[in-house]
């Protein structure tokens, strides 16, 4: 992008927490340009007019693990792990996805209404998920975003979940300076801050045990919580003894059916409409600087 055009950056200030979740990867053009002069016989001036139409697909753009002609690398001098072309190949791709929902509704339209229409800068697709899914690629995302080998995940992890069920909460503004996370003995329902503690309802506080075990139970033995370290049957006899599983209607005494009826609970049954908003002006003008080299 030239130095002189300012790059319009996105608000989503207006979106609560945990509605939105970003993507980015990169497009390597030396691959792209081969596929279509080299083994489809385009000419360049083609396969320029037609890469600039390329509309990948949601699943290239955010699948935890890219494949051809798409890679991920933090590396500012990286070269495609593919063909081994340099920097000045690669495009990047950014995407916003945006759960459906009266929580989001407005606002995304809002946003969207204010894109660039010119060339379709901005792409904007529309699929369906099931809120198991959902959950489960909020989990992974989490996840990836966590250092598990600084205790502070553990809040981190908490404040996560929490600002999924309660989005217009200020949860930064909670967590703030804190100290400890409790169960409370006396709430019902709900949180409160006392000093530098947050006390959670039996409730809240069970079930950010179950986030915490599944986040971390692939980098322990078990998985770490609030209450130390914890197998899948010590997670569940705490969740049976404390009244947990009987509240969720869970019965059985085996612990993985056990786990699986209570991710149900967690995510929620039915189908989310999502929004994908694609970011492809940096990729649209690194296609036009590369076919200038390549055509020449």
């Amino acid at each position: 992008m030239p130095a002189n055009k300012k790059k319009l950056e996105l608000d989503l200030s207006a979106f609560p927490t945990g509605s939105v979740t970003e993507y980015s990867t990169l497009v390597c053009l030396a691959c792209v340009f081969d596929i279509f002069t080299t083994q489809l016989g385009f000419a360049p001036r083609t396969a320029y007019s037609e890469i600039r139409k390329y509309s990948p697909t949601i699943a290239e753009l955010t699948a935890p693990k890219a494949s051809r002609p798409f890679f991920d690398s933090d590396d500012k001098k990286a070269h495609c792990p593919y063909c081994n072309a340099a920097k000045r190949w690669h495009a990047p791709l950014e995407t916003i996805r945006i759960e459906g929902g009266k929580a989001t509704d407005a606002a995304r339209r809002a946003l969207i209404k204010k894109l660039p229409q010119k060339d379709d800068q901005f792409q904007v697709i529309e699929t369906k998920s099931d809120k198991r899914a959902i959950f489960f690629d909020w989990l992974d995302t989490l996840v990836r975003n966590l250092d598990l080998d600084d205790s502070t995940w553990l809040f981190e992890a908490t404040r996560a979940y929490l600002a999924r069920i309660e989005p217009k909460t200020d949860w930064n503004e909670v967590f703030a300076g804190l100290r400890a996370v409790r169960r409370s003995q006396r709430l019902t329902a709900g949180w409160e801050r006392e000093s530098s503690r947050l006390f959670l309802a039996p409730k809240l506080y069970n079930e950010a045990l179950i986030i915490q075990y599944l986040v971390s139970r692939s980098h322990v033995h078990g998985g770490q919580t609030l209450e130390g370290r914890l197998t899948l049957f010590e997670l569940v006899r705490r969740l049976r003894y404390s009244g947990y599983l009987d509240a969720q209607d869970v019965s059985g005494t085996d612990q993985s059916l056990a786990l699986d009826a209570i991710l149900e609970k967690l995510a929620g049954v039915g189908n989310v409409k999502l929004y994908h908003i694609v970011d492809r002006r940096e990729f649209l003008d690194k296609v036009k600087s590369v076919y200038a080299r390549y055509a020449a």
